[in-house]
């Protein structure tokens, strides 16, 4: 029955898609993108159990993740702006539903993290920031040209807020970052919701150029799947690992 419900929530964005009109070329850039994010995750886990070591370098530490989830978020937008054109009278609810079921889960992550991992709970991850953009897509979504502006003022102010330390946490959920501050995944409003915004811009210009490419056989079809189903996949591939890696003796807490 979870599993189901995970599935319901699985590409939230093109939740108003047939099945005939889904964009292959997006959900094989999806696909290819969930399996580095997949990877890089297990990586930072194994580390983390000192099962393996990893580069502490900028480039694999800081872009390559800036990049995984940027390209996701990206995409989430462009397939909002999909949603939007094809039934606009009924977003503002499919996305409140999915914003629900999405800040279900996230909360899950937190305590969870918060059980296991104290010094690393994740407070405001990519599930919550996702969870919470659902509530604010469809207020933007309606003005095209407010989601260029708009996105790029909260990126510019996310890369100021990066740098920044406050005396206070209360304001974590935006792009504020306390003191001390530690934790897995952190994805603030700023600047976060502006890479969904410029996906939402830019929507029309992508779906135009990539609605007719299609993808046939080897593994192309793997991912394809894969970004179908591609939060579905974000949600159990950490528990697979704590699973499998408990199952084969490896004391983790």
């Amino acid at each position: 029955m979870v599993l189901k419900e995970i599935i319901s929530v699985d590409n939230y964005e093109d939740i108003l898609y047939m099945e005939q009109d889904r964009i292959q070329a997006i959900d094989f850039i999806k696909g290819i993108d969930i399996v580095f994010m997949v990877l890089f995750n297990y990586s930072i886990t194994l580390d983390y159990f000192n099962l393996i070591r990893i580069p502490s370098n900028y480039l694999y530490r800081y872009l390559l993740p800036i990049s995984i989830a940027s390209i996701f978020i990206f995409i989430s937008g462009v397939l909002a702006y999909v949603s939007y054109e094809k039934q606009k009278e009924k977003i503002s609810r499919k996305y409140f539903i999915r914003g629900m079921k999405l800040l279900f889960y996230s909360l899950i992550i937190t305590l969870f993290t918060y059980v296991f991992v104290p010094r690393n709970t994740i407070f405001f991850g990519i599930l919550h920031f996702f969870a919470v953009s659902s509530f604010l897509i469809p207020i933007f979504i309606k003005y095209n040209k407010l989601n260029l502006i708009a996105g790029l003022l909260l990126i510019l102010s996310g890369v100021y807020l990066q740098n920044q330390t406050f005396g206070f946490s209360y304001l974590l959920w935006l792009g504020f970052i306390p003191e001390d501050f530690s934790t897995f995944d952190y994805f603030p409003l700023i600047p976060w919701l502006g890479v969904i915004l410029l996906g939402v811009y830019y929507g029309r210009y992508i779906v135009e150029k990539t609605e007719t490419i299609k993808f046939t056989g080897g593994f192309s079809t793997i991912f394809k799947f894969l970004g179908k189903h591609s939060f579905t996949v974000y949600l159990i591939h950490q528990p697979l690992l704590i699973m499998f890696l408990i199952a084969f003796g490896f004391k983790l807490f």
